[in-house]
């Protein structure tokens, strides 16, 4: 069977996460990458699941609907075992919210040949914070934080580049 791509999104309650979880586990499902959030009073979750068939995780997240939560499911081809392509750094962002943040910065990340694998962004108030962690080609770091520090000084905003602390995970 293929790995299963799983999104959950609607409004946010307790026990969501045990909900879904628990449906998935009833039918065999094994999750083995997750990542889930409260977006502004809705529920997000993206999961990557295997051990069961589409068909079976879409009956098993139906009765979830009920309760206001939209569930999408689709296969998806299992990750390449492959050495990571890049050095992994932190990309942080704060300033006063202004519009085209996310894309001048992730333009310039990806005109760097960085790969983004995981992004956050929140507003509070008139304050705007990006965190990205990237994977930067080998010895291109210096080159992104200099386009970096072009883009947040026309968006008038802070930005740091910093190599990312190894972490067992």
């Amino acid at each position: 069977m293929h790995e299963l791509a799983i999104t959950v999104i609607g409004p946010d309650r307790s026990g969501i996460v045990a909900d879904v979880s628990e449906a998935l586990a009833e039918v065999g499902a094994n999750l083995t990458d997750s990542t889930m959030t409260r977006l502004r009073g809705h529920f997000a979750m993206t999961l990557i699941c295997n051990g069961l068939s589409s068909q079976d995780a879409e009956r098993a997240l139906g009765p979830l609907a009920t309760g206001g939560l939209i569930a999408t499911v689709r296969p998806v081809e299992p990750e390449v075992d492959e050495a990571p392509a890049g050095e992994p750094y932190l990309v942080s962002v704060h300033g006063a919210d202004r519009l085209g943040i996310v894309a001048a910065v992730t333009r310039v990340v990806a005109a760097a040949g960085g790969n983004i694998t995981d992004l956050t962004t929140r507003l509070t108030g008139p304050l705007y914070l990006l965190v990205a962690e990237v994977d930067v080609p080998p010895g291109t770091a210096d080159d992104l934080g200099e386009r970096l520090a072009v883009v947040a000084a026309e968006l008038d905003v802070d930005v740091s580049l910093r190599r990312s602390d190894s972490e067992i995970l």
